[in-house]
């Protein structure tokens, strides 16, 4: 027996949420938070995120290339600073306004005379300026000063201490110039990493900043994705792609509206748990490019149109995006920075 429903597959964003991080993070941090919204917004949409923080008093957001500075500037006019983390040539963002954050000696050479973020390297040796050059920058005035905490998610870690250290150091060469030391994790680690601006990304969305501690975060995302289609397999019946799961007794196997191409990814084949009504769906088989099955026997209330929750929070003991990440072998930041195009998006005002 077959049963056949199509309906889209719904990625949901709770802005409000995304709000109430950004005030839960400022208050731990004591001091102010700008809104790290690179890469879409982690995938959630950089300008619905953009909007909905400045609502709320943000003033600083960061993205990494020229073009998502471009496109948040013409979305939140002028006022709030919008900085480009990777920076950009002199004169490229023509009169958008965007901040350069300056990672390298000609980085600062190309835009003398115009207000930058000065980025140092402080342990983990990818952009900024290296220690061995920090005598060259006497006499400069950025608007800010910058590093970023390497292993922020350890806090016992000698190097968080070690790069503190470093940048309470490096601040002595520019007096009166505020200062940012720490990101998401980095402002769970207590007073020594405190600054006058905190840059959180992944935590505003949801994802835990102090793994394996309960998750401080509110929920921010939930992924459901329809039943297309419900089959009845004997015993013994292969499901998807390489034959990879074969049904050990009489299964019902649902197929859904989601694959590796919507960012749900083929790693979490035969691992993931999707819910349904608080109960746990395994995932059979593999993950394919625009369908994903699972084993619903255990489910007879279960209908071809249903949805399925694939990432979200609660019932089933692995949707959260931490959790499909801990799954996939990943991290949370790749499963929300997947996710496609394709969803219907649904956003919950703040």
């Amino acid at each position: 027996m077959t049963a056949v429903a199509v309906i889209d597959a719904v990625l949901s964003i709770d802005l409000a949420a995304v709000v109430a991080n950004w005030r839960r993070l400022a208050a731990v941090h004591g001091a102010p938070c700008a809104g790290v919204v690179k890469a879409d917004g982690y995938g959630l949409g950089a300008v619905p995120v953009g909007r909905a923080l400045a609502g709320a008093g943000c003033g600083h957001f960061f993205v990494a290339h020229l073009a998502e500075g471009l496109a948040l500037r013409a979305a939140l006019g002028p006022g709030a600073m919008v900085a480009v983390l990777n920076g950009f040539a002199a004169g490229a963002d023509g009169d958008a306004g965007l901040t350069p954050v300056l990672n390298s000696l000609a980085d600062v050479a190309a835009h003398q005379g115009r207000p930058g973020i000065l980025q140092l390297d402080t342990g983990m040796a990818r952009l900024g300026v290296p220690p061995e050059e920090w005598g060259l920058l006497d006499g400069l005035a950025p608007l800010l000063l910058m590093t970023h905490l390497a292993v922020a998610d350890q806090p016992e870690h000698p190097l968080n201490a070690m790069q503190a250290g470093r940048f309470a150091a490096a601040r002595a060469r520019f007096p009166g110039v505020p200062a940012s030391l720490a990101a998401s994790s980095g402002i769970f680690l207590g007073p020594d990493f405190a600054s006058d601006l905190a840059r959180p990304g992944a935590a505003l969305y949801g994802l835990n900043p102090t793994p394996g501690r309960p998750n401080p975060m509110l929920p921010v995302v939930r992924l459901d994705a329809p039943v297309v289609q419900l089959r009845e397999i004997p015993a013994g019946t292969p499901v998807g792609y390489g034959a990879a799961w074969v049904a050990e007794r009489p299964s019902r196997v649902a197929t859904v509206a989601a694959g590796y191409a919507d960012g749900y990814l083929r790693a979490l084949s035969g691992r993931a748990i999707a819910s349904f009504q608080g109960q746990p769906v395994p995932l059979i088989g593999r993950v394919s490019m625009d369908l994903t099955t699972f084993d619903v026997t255990d489910l007879p209330g279960l209908r071809a149109g249903d949805a399925l929750t694939l990432i979200g929070p609660g019932g089933g003991g692995g949707c959260t995006p931490d959790e499909v990440a801990e799954r996939a072998g990943t991290i949370g930041y790749e499963i929300l920075t997947s996710l496609g195009a394709r969803y219907r998006r649904q956003y919950q005002q703040a």
